[in-house]
């Protein structure tokens, strides 16, 4: 297990943590404004849910965040049981959720250090939680890609920032014990098992089979 400490963690992505906020929500807009008409029911890299349905687990989650950051009242729908049907525009909604969770990390300043989250960890160090809520986008928005025939959002570099937050230690909710921060959101259900790492991986095949996704899909 690749544990990074928290002090590490924070100062890695202290100086890059807004960019990799703005890099994943253009991700995640630019995958969801190139869905063709007749895509919207096709299944993707999240076994259980179709295009539509990540879309609205992705929107829920970034109004999660924002509303824990104080704007907003969240998503008015559990994005853990998304209904496959949007009223309305998805682009819109996305476009909305994005507005709003880019609206409450402009209210954090540089000399924060912590801030609260949607997770079951409660309060992360600011650059930590701010590139999980990336990680969130930028995940969804490789599978509402590759699911659309679309090129892959994801770089290296930004790979790397995902994996240093998603494998930050920290004390899992409930037991204390210290582990990866994904980890007790996997057994929660959040995350597939890690895939087995192959010779010649790159950095996004790397973030790809930790969250429990092939990248050969």
């Amino acid at each position: 297990m690749n544990l990074t400490t928290a002090a590490d963690a924070t100062a890695t992505l202290r100086p890059v943590w807004r960019d990799v906020l703005s890099t994943s929500y253009s991700a995640l807009e630019n995958a969801v404004a190139g869905i063709g008409d007749e895509q919207w029911k096709l299944p993707t890299p999240c076994s259980e849910w179709d295009v539509t349905q990540v879309i609205q687990h992705a929107a829920g989650d970034q109004l999660a965040f924002a509303e824990a950051l104080g704007v907003g009242v969240g998503p008015a729908y559990n994005p853990f049981d998304p209904s496959g049907a949007i009223d309305g525009s998805a682009t819109a909604l996305v476009r909305d959720a994005i507005e709003q969770t880019a609206a409450a990390w402009a209210t954090v300043t540089d000399d924060t250090e912590s801030v609260p989250t949607p997770l079951p960890h409660g309060a992360l160090a600011t650059p930590v939680a701010a590139v999980m809520c990336a990680l969130d986008a930028a995940v969804h928005a490789w599978d509402i890609a590759i699911a659309t025939g679309q090129p892959s959002p994801l770089t290296d570099e930004l790979a790397g920032y995902l994996l240093t937050a998603a494998r930050t230690a920290h004390p899992a909710p409930g037991s204390g014990v210290e582990a990866e921060i994904v980890e007790p959101l996997r057994q929660w259900g959040a995350y597939a098992a890690v895939v087995d790492a192959e010779s010649g991986d790159t950095t996004v095949a790397a973030l790809l089979r930790y969250l429990g996704r092939d990248p050969r899909a």
